[in-house]
C-alpha cells in the first residue's frame, strides 16, 4: 500500500511539468519519426514512490524501461489471468454490431449499480442536452469548480460504460487531487457515432467555461475510448478558437482509429483483454464512411502544436500501447511536453477497472500530481 502514499512529485514534478524549461522542451522537440523511443529515467527522490515516471528522450532503442520494475502485485496477476481466460475469450465470441452494443451497454451499467458507492466523496448530477454529467467532490471539501476541475471521459470501447461504471476511478482522482471531477457520460454507439461523442464532450467543456472555470484550471482525463475523447475534444476546442485546458491525461488511450499499426505490433497477440477485431468492428460502425476511414479522425494524425502538457500511462503488453508511443513521439516533435509511463504486468485500463489495486493507486497518485502541477504552473504563469 506504500505505493499510494509515495512522493510522485519526484516523477512528475521533474518531468511532465518541466515545460517551463526551454532545454527540456528542445530535447523533446528533437524526438521524431516513427522509430521506437527509449525512455529516460527520472530518478525518484529518497523514499519516493516505487513507480517512477519516464520522460521521452531523443534516444532510439528497443528497450523500454517500465514504471514498476520491482514486481507485479498478486492483484494485478489475478486480474490479468481473469481477463486472459474469461473476458477476452468472451469478447472474441460475441460479435460487435449495433444489436450487441444496444444490449451490452445497459447490462454493464446495471451490473455496475450493484457495487457499493465509493466512500469519501459527494456527488451532484447535471443534465445537458442529450447526456448527463456527474460532479464528484471530496467529501466536505466543497471546493468551487472555478478553483479547478478535472473533466473525465470514461472508456468502454465507444459503446459501453458510463457514470456508474467509472465512479470508483473518478472518486479516486477527486480524493487524490482535492478537486471536483466532472465525469461526462457522452453519447455512444449505436445512439451516435464517435464524432457525436466528441460533440458532447466539447459541450461539457463549454459548460465548464461558461460556469466560470478558467481553462488554465481544467485538466482533461480519460481512459481507453475516453482517452480518445480527451485528445479529440482538446483538438476540437483549439480549432474552434477556445482556450485549451491546462493538461491532458490519457490512461491507456485509443488514439489511432486505424488498426494497421496495432495489428503489426507484437502486442496484437499479447493483450490479455482487448481483441483487436472488436475494435476494428467499432471503428467500422462508428467512424468509417462508405467503407473509408478519415485519417483526420485519429488524434495521432492531427497537428498537435498548441496542446498542453500531456501524461500518457499504458500497460506494457496492451494492444493500444502503440497508439501512445506514436502520440508521444509526435507530441515531442511538436514541442508539447509529454510523459509516457509503461506499466508491466497490467491489463488495458487497469487503473479504471480496479482503482484500489497497488499499481492503480500508484498510477493515480502520479495522475493527481500531474493535475495539480498543471494547474499550479498555469496559475503561476498567469499571475507572473
Amino acid at each position: 500500500m506504500a505505493m499510494d502514499h509515495g512522493n510522485p512529485a519526484a516523477a512528475h514534478g521533474n518531468s511532465a511539468m518541466s515545460h517551463g524549461d526551454p532545454a527540456r522542451r528542445d530535447g523533446l522537440r528533437a524526438v521524431g519519426g516513427e522509430t521506437r523511443l527509449r525512455a529516460q529515467v527520472i530518478p525518484a527522490a529518497p523514499g519516493g514512490a516505487a513507480a517512477s515516471a519516464y520522460r521521452l528522450a531523443p534516444q532510439i532503442a528497443d528497450d523500454h524501461p517500465v514504471a514498476n520494475p520491482h514486481g507485479i502485485s498478486a492483484y494485478a496477476r489475478a486480474l490479468a489471468m481473469a481477463c486472459r481466460t474469461m473476458i477476452r475469450p468472451m469478447g472474441e465470441l460475441v460479435p460487435v454490431n449495433a444489436i450487441s452494443m444496444a444490449i451490452a451497454g445497459p447490462v454493464i451499467n446495471n451490473l455496475a449499480k450493484l457495487r457499493p458507492g465509493p466512500q469519501g466523496v459527494e456527488r451532484e448530477q447535471v443534465q445537458l442536452n442529450g447526456f448527463r454529467m456527474e460532479i464528484v467532490r471530496p467529501a466536505g471539501a466543497r471546493r468551487a469548480l472555478r478553483d479547478g476541475a478535472v473533466m473525465y471521459m470514461h472508456g468502454g470501447g465507444f459503446f459501453l460504460c458510463g457514470l456508474d461504471t467509472h465512479r470508483p476511478v473518478v472518486a479516486a482522482i477527486a480524493r487524490r487531487t482535492g478537486l471536483p471531477v466532472v465525469s461526462v457520460e457522452y453519447r455512444q454507439l449505436p445512439e451516435t457515432d464517435i464524432a457525436g461523442g466528441v460533440d458532447d464532450c466539447l459541450t461539457a467543456y463549454r459548460w465548464l467555461l461558461q460556469h466560470g472555470v478558467d481553462a488554465s484550471r481544467i485538466v482533461f482525463a480519460g481512459d481507453s475510448a475516453g482517452g480518445y475523447m480527451t485528445f479529440a475534444t482538446a483538438l476540437r476546442a483549439r480549432d474552434a478558437g477556445l482556450p485549451v485546458p491546462a493538461g491532458l491525461v490519457g490512461l491507456c488511450p485509443a488514439l489511432d482509429l486505424d488498426c494497421a499499426e496495432k495489428r503489426a505490433h507484437p502486442n496484437y497477440h499479447r493483450d490479455a483483454l482487448i481483441p483487436l477485431s472488436a475494435l476494428e468492428s467499432v471503428v467500422k460502425l462508428g467512424a468509417e464512411r462508405d467503407g473509408r476511414l478519415d485519417p483526420g479522425m485519429s488524434p495521432v494524425n492531427a497537428a498537435l502544436v498548441g496542446l498542453p502538457p500531456t501524461l500518457l500511462i499504458i500497460a506494457e503488453d496492451e494492444v493500444l500501447r502503440r497508439d501512445s508511443e506514436i502520440m508521444a513521439q509526435r507530441l515531442a516533435a511538436s514541442g508539447v511536453p509529454a510523459t509516457l509511463e509503461i506499466w508491466r504486468g497490467q491489463v488495458h485500463a487497469f487503473m479504471a477497472i480496479f482503482p484500489s489495486m497497488p499499481e492503480s493507486r500508484a498510477a493515480l497518485a502520479h495522475v493527481a500530481q500531474f493535475v495539480r502541477g498543471c494547474i499550479e504552473v498555469a496559475e503561476e504563469a498567469r499571475t507572473a
